[in-house]
Parts: C-alpha cells; sequence; structure tokens
C-alpha cells in the first residue's frame, strides 16, 4: 500500500467491510474469481470475499442462488460498434440476452453464473472494456456527455480528459480502497447532460479571463449524492483548466480517502464530509494538497435538458444523431446487434448511452437518414416515443436486485403505456421509479418520483409507493419534495393521472410542471393526493 492509512489509528471503530478490505484489497478478488471461484463453484465463495465481489464490476443477483449481475464501464456512454456486438455476444451467451442500460451510462447484464466470469472478462478486454470498479468502494465508472466530439452546445470535446482521468484512477490501489463509493461527472455541455449535482466530484463548463486571454475550462463541485439522505454536489470557489482536472480530481478523491468516514457504512460517502466541512474548509484542504487555483470564472451552463436527445438532431459537423427511446433501459443482445449494423451501415460506427437509459447513433448523413429511419428496431426503440414513455426511468428493482423492496421495471413501463393512452399533454413529465431507498433510478431528481414501500392490508401486506415531487438539475437545483401518503401499486397509474390533471387544469401557459411545483407550493399537491387516497379508501 503506497500511502498511509490514518483511519486505522484506531481499528476499533471501523466497520466490517473495513476490516475486510484491509485483509484484502477489493481488486484481488478478480485473481481470486478467475483461478479459484470459477473452478469451484458458487458455494465456495465466502462471504468476504462474496462481498469483494463488487470490485468486480459484480453483485449476487436476487434470490441469491447461484446467479450474478455484472455492471459494463462505459466512459461518457461512447462505444464503438466492435465494443457493442461484445457486448451483445456475451449477453447471448450467458445472460439470457437480457441487456439494461443504466442511469449511469453502464451496460448491466444478469443470470451470469461464476464459471463463466474468466470468459467474459476476457471477452470485454479483448475489446477495451471493463467490469472492473463498475461498483465497490472505489472511484467508479466516469459519467459525461455521451455527445461529446459531435455537440454543437458543448464548449470542448470531453473526450482525451475522461480517458485520462479514467485511465489514472482504473485498478490504481492507491485510490481502491475508499471509505463508499465515489462517481465523477465531466462534461463540457451547457444543458448539464452528465447531472454533476448528483456525483461526487464533477465539473461543469466555464471561462474565465487569465492573462488577457478566454480560457475554456471548468467550475468543480463535490458532495453530491443521493439515497436515504440525498445531498446536491456544493460549487468550490476554483476555476480548472482542462489540464489540471486530473489534479484536482487526484486531490478530491485523497480528502475522501483520507478523510472520509468509516465507522458506520451508511455515512461513509464523500456528501457527508462536505457537509460537515462546508465548501469552504474542504476547499482550503483540498488547495494544501495540490496548490493555488485561481477563483471561478463564468459558469456556461444555462439550463437541464435532463439527458434526454430523442428525436433526430444536427451535429457541429452538419451529420445527425438519432436518439432513442429504451422503454425503462431495457433492450436485448437482438436490438443491441441491430443497432451496431445501423450505426455501421449509415453512421459513424458508435452507439452511446445516456443517463435517462437511452441510446444514441450518431455520425448519420442527411441522405442517410430515410434510410436509417426505417429500421425495424426502431418500432420499439424509437425516436419517437410517446411523451410518458419517453421520460420514464425505472431502477431494476425486486426482479434482480437483493435490496429492492418491490418490482419497478416491468410497473414503470406499464404506468407509461397507461399515461400514455389516458393523457393527454404537451409537456413531457419525467417519472421515475425505484426500488429502495438506495436511489438508483435517481427518484430524487425527477419531475415525480415513486420510491418502492410495503403497505398493510386485511388481504396482507402488498406493494405501495411513495411520491415526491419538484426535482430537477441545473440552475436552480433542487430535489423532489415527498408527499405523505402511500399509494397501493395498483393504484398509481390512476392517481399520477389525477395528480397530472391537477397540473394540466392549474398551469399557467408554457409552464413546465417543476414551475407549477415552485408556483403553488407542494402543499397544494398534498392536498391533492390526500383527497385521492380519501377517495381510494371510501371506495
Amino acid at each position: 500500500m503506497a500511502y498511509e492509512t490514518p483511519w486505522m489509528s484506531d481499528p476499533s471503530k471501523l466497520n466490517k467491510m473495513e476490516l475486510w478490505k484491509i485483509e484484502k484489497d477489493g481488486l484481488d478478488v478478480i485473481r481470486t474469481i478467475i483461478e479459484k471461484y470459477a473452478l469451484e463453484g458458487y458455494d465456495s465463495i465466502p462471504e468476504d470475499d462474496m462481498n469483494r465481489f463488487k470490485w468486480a464490476g459484480v453483485y449476487e443477483q436476487k434470490p441469491r442462488d447461484g446467479y450474478f449481475m455484472m455492471r459494463i464501464r462505459i466512459n461518457s456512454g461512447v462505444l464503438t460498434s466492435t465494443q457493442a456486438r461484445a457486448l451483445a455476444s456475451i449477453g447471448r451467451d450467458y445472460g439470457r440476452g437480457l441487456i439494461d442500460v443504466t442511469t449511469r451510462q453502464a451496460i448491466q447484464y444478469h443470470w451470469l453464473r461464476i464459471e463463466h466470469m474468466p470468459d467474459i472478462f476476457k471477452r470485454l478486454e479483448e475489446v477495451g472494456l471493463y467490469s472492473y470498479e463498475s461498483c465497490g468502494d472505489c472511484p467508479r465508472t466516469i459519467v459525461g456527455n455521451p455527445l461529446q466530439g459531435i455537440d454543437k452546445d458543448e464548449l470542448m470535446d470531453t473526450t482525451a480528459l475522461v480517458e485520462e482521468v479514467n485511465d489514472f484512477f482504473l485498478m490504481n490501489r492507491d485510490f481502491s480502497n475508499l471509505p463508499r463509493k465515489y462517481k465523477m461527472s465531466i462534461s463540457a455541455n451547457i444543458y448539464n447532460n452528465a447531472h454533476a449535482e448528483i456525483n461526487d466530484l464533477a465539473y461543469t463548463p466555464a471561462v474565465k479571463e487569465i492573462d488577457g486571454e478566454e480560457v475554456i475550462g471548468f467550475h468543480a463541485w463535490v458532495g453530491g449524492g443521493l439515497s436515504a439522505k440525498p445531498y446536491l454536489a456544493q460549487e468550490l470557489d476554483i476555476f480548472v483548466r482542462p489540464e489540471e482536472a486530473l489534479k484536482v480530481a487526484v486531490g478530491v478523491t485523497t480528502l475522501f480517502r483520507d478523510h472520509g468516514y468509516r465507522e458506520k457504512r451508511h455515512h461513509a460517502r464523500l456528501k457527508f464530509l462536505v457537509a460537515d466541512w462546508g465548501p469552504e474548509k474542504f476547499q482550503e484542504e483540498l488547495l494544501k494538497l495540490i496548490g493555488d487555483m485561481p477563483s471561478k470564472g463564468t459558469s456556461k451552463t444555462v439550463g437541464w435538458q435532463a439527458a434526454y436527445f430523442d428525436g433526430v438532431h444536427k451535429q457541429k459537423d452538419g451529420r445527425n444523431y438519432i436518439g432513442l427511446n429504451v422503454p425503462v433501459g431495457r433492450t436485448n443482445s437482438d436490438e443491441l446487434e441491430q443497432l451496431c449494423d445501423i450505426a455501421e451501415q449509415y453512421g459513424e460506427g458508435k452507439i452511446r448511452t445516456t443517463m435517462s437509459q437511452n441510446i444514441i447513433i450518431t455520425g448519420v448523413k442527411d441522405e442517410d437518414l430515410e434510410a436509417a429511419l426505417a429500421a425495424p428496431v426502431f418500432r420499439r426503440l424509437t425516436p419517437d416515443p410517446k411523451p410518458f414513455m419517453s421520460r420514464t426511468v425505472s431502477c431494476t428493482g425486486n426482479e434482480f436486485c437483493n435490496l429492492a423492496i418491490v418490482e419497478t421495471k416491468e410497473r414503470a413501463r406499464r404506468v407509461a403505456e397507461y399515461l400514455d393512452e389516458n393523457v393527454q399533454l404537451d409537456e413531457k413529465i419525467r417519472i421515475h421509479f425505484i426500488g429502495c431507498p438506495n436511489g438508483c433510478g435517481q427518484k430524487h431528481i425527477a419531475d415525480i418520483g415513486l420510491q418502492g414501500s410495503l403497505v398493510k392490508t386485511p388481504d396482507g401486506m402488498v406493494d405501495a409507493f411513495d411520491i415526491a415531487v419538484g426535482g430537477i438539475l441545473g440552475p436552480g437545483a433542487v430535489l423532489n419534495k415527498p408527499l405523505k401518503g402511500r399509494v397501493k401499486g395498483d393504484d398509481v397509474p390512476a392517481v399520477l393521472a389525477q395528480l397530472i390533471e391537477f397540473y394540466k387544469q392549474g398551469r399557467e401557459s408554457g409552464e413546465t410542471f417543476h414551475a407549477y411545483v415552485l408556483r403553488v407550493g407542494v402543499p397544494a399537491f398534498q392536498e391533492k393526493l390526500t383527497e385521492l387516497l380519501a377517495a381510494k379508501a371510501a371506495g
């Protein structure tokens, strides 16, 4: 270990996971999987190494009977068609063809067996992809602008920068033992399409006049995160030139490693350290590590488009990209291969994933658009989705996740279909479902967020959801506010329809859902929900 471990001064205060990490670095489990468990089978895996599987990008799948989930790192969501074909092939051979796009631009498999892992690791590495450290107490996948390099709304191409930061941290044992997960966001897009405020460290576009010259760079944000106690990231008073982005990232990550909390797992994220220190002290400690930095410049973030790109749009080179809707982020190996065919025949041979769980095909010439759009796969993965399906996001849910309380994927899809059939609205409302408080479906930033719970009925416990309204990122960022009163799962479609009708009837011309929540206040929605639940109870 190349650094001191100040948290080991009193090991009696550390949680069990911290002691396991000292005994064996999480990265060491990768070799153990290949050389031992893949040969000896599922029953040979002890509890401590099962917890270290996260460093290999692997989790046990519910109901813990020998199947695993695997998450693949995709920097900024950009894949070559060769990489995407490899992913489709692995999914078909080992994952029952199921492919999920996550809210951090990753690809996720299910139904994997331990004996499959060595071949999967090998096939991924052959195309320059890795599952390593996509999970675990380490720097995870760097999210970013999926349109990097072709985006008319970006200040600079961040491709090389994201690769530099990724390559430094990936498999770096100086940073493979952090207090908890650690998430970075790097984007120069003016519409905040990498969700800066919910990341541990984020870079957003900015400019500053230095020595009489306008320099393009970034502002830095620290301490964002969701889960049961969500926090929005705090902006530091520094201007980061592109060539200094790695230095700042190393400094922030070092502070988290050495000063982050390791006694209680639920209190170990960077957001708690930043909240306790405050951004001023955090910046002071950061500059002690990395040296002086210029103060902030001028932010170039002008809004938030929530990482939605559906439809056909112009790139800065004059060609086009096609933004596709992947309903609740779920696709399959056959569809992914068909998208590769289109990308190779009509585009630049790239597939790009988004934080809204969708997919983009880029580099399509005007004269090829009609032929590309006629592809049969676009009937389901459509560039022209119905409004509610286009803005519905869902976590994995209890179909596969051991932490989730309720099923979410299929329910979210059915709710979106119901709303599209029964609600006429010219405004697209973002609806996010999560199955537990961890918030992988990012319900906190949605117009309407639904969190799974249970409610007791005469017939026993049934699925239910808590509802929150009014979330948004970008300028004026705010997390949505929870309403009191749990809604039974089967009642969710009708209740949401009536809450949306409440907005529709009361809004002013052109008023967004978020703006309406701000104007009328959360209590108005609370009153409406209470009324709806009372009516349900009365029969």
